[in-house]
């Protein structure tokens, strides 16, 4: 798995490529922990480049996200498709998060 951050406005904009396992996800859980501890509260996640999430990969997600929520942050995700998009919509994370289209959308709104 890759992460690539880029800043846009007020928001971090994650990057994620490859495969979100029970091997990587601690890895995207860790470097997300730091961008928070850092100060940046707004994050957009742009799954686009992401193949395959587990359910590790989830919980790496829920763990990003009540981090954020603990200091008053936002995750959103951009770009969901194929095998990642019936996850998101199966394990109800449509519903519990913003999900958009493109990353523009996300940081637009």
């Amino acid at each position: 798995m890759e992460c690539i951050t880029e800043t846009k406005g007020d928001f971090l904009v994650v990057q994620v490529k490859g495969r979100m396992d029970a091997v990587t996800a601690p890895d995207f859980e860790k470097r997300c922990a730091e961008a928070i501890d850092a100060g940046k509260t707004s994050l957009v996640i742009d799954l686009g480049g992401l193949e395959y999430i587990s359910s590790a990969g989830l919980r790496g997600i829920l763990a990003t996200a009540k981090k954020l929520k603990a200091c008053q942050g936002r995750i959103a995700f951009a770009n969901l498709s194929g095998m990642v998009q019936e996850v998101f919509a199966i394990s109800g994370f449509t519903a519990m998060f913003s999900v958009y289209k493109s990353v523009e959308e996300a940081t637009g709104a």
